[in-house]
């Protein structure tokens, strides 16, 4: 008998779980999550929003950088969706930022749960130096890393498909490439969620069954 597929998680039955202002006060480290991050203009809470189906979901909001919180929402008892606050926009204290980003590093490298990370970049402005952090990070932790280059819909096919070529060749050049994949991605269109659900099935299946 041919070795069957396992189930497709159902992202549309996603909900919220909880929310932590510190790493020390996430939920138990056990099952298996996957985390999202990027600058707090990338689209990040649309992408969460597209992915599940509910518009609600992940709050958007005209003021890029006002979610502060890790935000947690449970896909199954032992699986998980991580949004981790947006950074690199917010008009907040240096110091404050500087206490995001040390939350930031300690939960990439010392969460034994975490099987991935999706980073967004908008498509017209990748590899921020804020990008570059959380790459380095990644690769310092063994993580794999699935970047979306999002609103994808602001430009024709052609011009976005040469700035992904252009990302990954610059990732091989700065050797951060390694476990990184790259796709082109849009909420408004809903483009590219086939391959994310694709990428967060293969994750969220270790050690989360």
């Amino acid at each position: 008998m041919p070795e069957q597929r396992p189930e497709r998680l159902n992202f549309r039955a996603v909900e919220f779980l909880t929310s932590a202002p510190t790493v020390a006060e996430c939920p138990e480290d056990s099952g298996a999550e996957v985390a999202f991050a990027g600058r707090s203009n990338a689209g990040k809470s649309s992408a969460i929003n597209a992915l599940t189906g509910n518009s609600k979901l992940a709050r958007t909001s005209k003021t890029p950088g006002r979610t502060q919180l890790i935000n947690f929402f449970s896909v199954s008892e032992t699986q998980r969706l991580v949004d981790l606050p947006g950074y690199g926009y917010a008009k907040v204290a240096r110091s404050m930022k500087d206490e995001w980003q040390r939350h930031l590093a300690f939960y990439l490298e010392q969460r034994q749960c975490l099987r991935g990370l999706v980073l967004l970049m908008d498509i017209r402005q990748p590899l921020k130096e804020f990008d570059l952090h959380m790459l380095t990070w990644a690769k310092q932790a063994g993580l794999p890393t699935h970047i979306l280059l999002t609103k994808a819909d602001k430009m024709k096919n052609g011009p976005a498909q040469n700035i992904r070529f252009a990302v990954e060749k610059a990732l091989r050049e700065q050797e951060l490439d390694t476990d990184v994949t790259v796709q082109t991605f849009s909420a408004t269109k809903r483009s590219g969620l086939d391959k994310l659900e694709q990428t967060l099935n293969q994750w969220l299946r270790v050690n989360g069954q």
